[in-house]
């Protein structure tokens, strides 16, 4: 497989070596020892999760406090999103800027997200199912999102905002700014600290 980091830090692009014969396709979307030399640390999976979303449908901005927040491995088995990762890390030189990758059954990519970062996605299908491998199992009282159709963020849909489908948490979490404001984000030395941690413990 080949990794390549996104142009925010923390996130990388997984792209698998497949193997189709006249039975099907062979892949390994997932080798721990790989992600580890990107990362410098292994994924510690305490949890696996998976939804299925109707076209137009759009989950997060989503994250969680640091430490331990939750690191996430991500993949889309049937069907096609568009998978965004967003720096809301205040203090980072990136803060507020945001990558994407298409994840589909065809290309079979994935794409790690490091802890402390935003998640977010939007399905191009019916019936896209989206599988994440988690860090850390879910902790309500320390989840937070921000709103994604936010303009000082400005993630580019492939749908008009009328078209998209939000849950009414994501329809009503904070702005980027108001969320900064209110002191919920992530803050970007403390999380190159966890990050050196993980790091150091890997060793």
């Amino acid at each position: 497989m080949e990794i390549r980091e996104l142009s925010i830090p923390g996130s990388f692009e997984i792209t698998p070596k497949q193997f189709p014969d006249d039975r099907g396709v062979f892949l390994e979307y997932y080798r721990f020892d790989k992600l580890a030399e990107a990362v410098g640390h292994p994924l510690d999976l305490k949890q696996a999760n998976t939804s299925i979303s109707k076209r137009g449908t759009v989950r997060g901005i989503h994250f969680a406090d640091v430490p331990p927040s939750q690191a996430k491995y991500v993949t889309c088995t049937r069907g096609a999103v568009i998978d965004y990762v967003i720096d809301i890390r205040v203090g980072s030189p990136t803060f507020g800027q945001w990558d994407s990758v298409r994840l589909d059954d065809v290309d079979r990519k994935a794409i790690y997200i490091a802890e402390g970062l935003g998640h977010c996605f939007v399905a191009l299908e019916d019936d896209s199912t989206v599988s994440y491998l988690c860090s850390t199992t879910y902790a309500p009282g320390r989840e937070h999102g921000v709103k994604p159709t936010c303009s000082t963020i400005g993630l580019e849909f492939p749908f008009p905002v009328e078209e998209l489908l939000l849950s009414p948490k994501d329809t009503e979490a904070p702005g980027l700014n108001t969320a900064k404001e209110q002191g919920i984000l992530p803050d970007y030395e403390a999380c190159l600290a966890f990050y050196a941690e993980l790091n150091e413990g890997a060793k």
